[in-house]
């Protein structure tokens, strides 16, 4: 993919009822802060990867481990991270915790990104 120069207008010309609209719709800026700190999450190709086993089923970190060829302290560290951004929860089955998507929010964003991806 080349990348280019951004085109930029000849002439400076502010259309003010186009701004307008922009600043009425724009979310605050906390909710903004908040969706980037939630799209940081999907940016590590581990978390994306434990997501796509959360899909299949409920699993508990050995069993992510042993998915996903890596130590439980990487996996637990990595579901930490998914569970303090709400994308996962955990229950607790004797000596075992099971982790699962915490919606289907999660699958949503994760499909419409590999839609996006895959487009010409």
């Amino acid at each position: 993919m080349e990348l280019r120069e951004c085109e930029c207008c000849d002439t400076t010309e502010v259309h003010e009822e186009l701004l307008k609209t922009v600043h009425e719709k724009m979310p605050v800026e906390e909710e903004l802060y908040d969706l980037a700190e939630l799209f940081k999450v999907f940016g590590d190709s581990t978390r994306i990867r434990i997501l796509f086993v959360l899909f299949e089923a409920e699993v508990c970190v050995c069993d992510l481990a042993a998915a996903l060829n890596m130590t439980q302290s990487a996996i637990s560290h990595q579901l930490r991270i998914l569970k303090q951004n709400k994308l996962v929860k955990s229950r607790r089955e004797g000596k075992s915790v099971f982790y699962s998507l915490a919606d289907g929010h999660v699958r949503t964003i994760i499909d419409q990104g590999r839609e996006h991806i895959e487009e010409d």
